[in-house]
């Protein structure tokens, strides 16, 4: 699978959020939050194809946290990359 190559992650103070430019608009409908760990995962995801396990991984080898608590995790924010359409759709 892949993230959208479009979108954009931004930082504003704490706060992470991915905005998708070129809008002529501000419309917060479609900005999205992330926490510190998803925005670090972003990064280090965007924009190369990647799987659940390479994404498990990189967890496993960032923090302190079990391979079963990492996968929950990933499949927690894969759920929400889903839902709110943040992956390539050209990519499985």
């Amino acid at each position: 699978m892949k993230l959208r190559k479009e979108l954009k992650l931004r930082q504003i103070g704490k706060d992470y959020i991915i905005v998708e430019p070129g809008q002529d608009k501000v419309d917060l409908s479609k900005v999205y939050t992330l926490n510190e760990t998803a925005a670090w995962l972003w990064q280090q995801l965007h924009p190369q194809e990647f799987s659940k396990e390479d994404m498990v991984e990189k967890l496993l080898e960032e923090y302190e946290v079990s391979e079963e608590q990492a996968s929950k995790d990933v499949q927690k924010l894969l759920d929400v990359f889903i839902a709110q359409n943040l992956l390539d759709k050209n990519y499985k």
